[in-house]
């Protein structure tokens, strides 16, 4: 399993997530800022945990983030 953590008040709306994680990753129409899909937050920091499975994308959602706001690790 891995953990997802999406610190989504500083997201600033590249895309680059969704990109790479369409499944995962949604851009939200009101705010223009991505949400992680299925997370639960609190203080607008969401987290998540997925299978083994989906490391790849969401790492590369991670690397590619320019203001490194998500973190993905082995849960």
């Amino acid at each position: 399993m891995i953990r997802i953590t999406h610190h989504k008040t500083n997201c600033i709306g590249c895309g680059y997530c969704h990109e790479v994680a369409p499944y995962r990753w949604q851009m939200n129409e009101n705010d223009g800022k991505s949400d992680l899909v299925g997370a639960v937050g609190k203080k607008e920091i969401y987290t998540l945990v997925v299978a083994d499975d989906e490391f790849e994308d969401n790492k590369e959602a991670e690397e590619l983030c320019p203001v490194k706001i998500i973190r993905v690790e082995k849960a």
